[in-house]
């Protein structure tokens, strides 16, 4: 008679891994909060931003680009763009004040992508909690969304400098009262998922804004995802 414990080999491989596939179902990532950035992930501003690019160049004496370098551009990572166009760090508040103050005169020009709302609404009626942590104005980004829309957001920390999400993003979910692992921040540029990482926070990026797959692929984003359903899927708990 074989002893307790005792199993063959091939049983105790096939126990294994039944477990395993049972432990990674039941251990799927939840997210309770969703973090978004707002330009190029929930607002479709692309256009508008390339539309103002070379008068903003002008301005603040930074390098103007053709169309073909804007294309350029959008392969590269955020370091990377600012030193091709020679931008130096001193200058970014300043860029960053007026391109608030003509996104928030151009609001009414700027409009969500298509299936963003009803990805709002689905998150909030399934009780998932939203924010918005931006380097856009609040005011502009709750123009934008509509009254019905910013109602469904929760939490916003908005005006962040270029490369000061993460501290927003720590603010955000401190606030909300979540643990990291509840979160997911959803972002279009490699800066998002930078400052995702430094949080401590899932990086999930989408490759309908500014940046191309390639740039946000070099960053190793924890997902990456082409649409709006494949994020809703994954947010929603309903796909990988």
């Amino acid at each position: 008679m074989r002893q307790c414990g005792a199993l063959p080999t091939v049983e105790v491989q096939a126990i294994c891994y039944c477990v395993a596939e049972a432990l990674t179902r039941d251990t799927a990532v939840t997210y309770r909060l969703a973090i978004f950035d707002f330009d190029g992930t929930l607002a479709d501003s692309a256009d508008w931003i390339f539309g103002i690019f070379n008068a903003v160049a002008a301005r603040h004496r930074f390098r103007q680009v053709s169309a073909d370098e804007i294309e350029m551009l959008r392969g590269l990572g955020t370091r990377q763009i600012l030193s091709y166009l020679g931008v130096p760090a001193w200058r970014l508040p300043f860029i960053a004040r007026d391109m608030r103050q003509r996104s928030a005169a151009a609001s009414g020009e700027i409009e969500l992508f298509a299936g963003i709302p009803d990805l709002l609404e689905q998150l909030a009626a399934s009780g998932i909690t939203i924010g918005v942590v931006s380097s856009n104005g609040e005011p502009t980004v709750r123009a934008v969304l509509g009254e019905r829309l910013a109602g469904r957001v929760q939490h916003y920390e908005c005006g962040a400098g270029l490369f000061g999400k993460a501290a927003k993003l720590n603010k955000l979910v401190r606030r909300a009262g979540m643990g990291a692992g509840e979160v997911a921040c959803i972002g279009d540029e490699t800066r998002d998922v930078e400052a995702a990482r430094q949080a401590g926070l899932a990086a999930l990026a989408v490759t309908w804004g500014l940046a191309r797959a390639e740039a946000l692929d070099a960053c190793a984003p924890d997902a990456l995802f082409d649409t709006v359903e494949e994020l809703r899927a994954r947010l929603l708990g309903t796909g990988p």
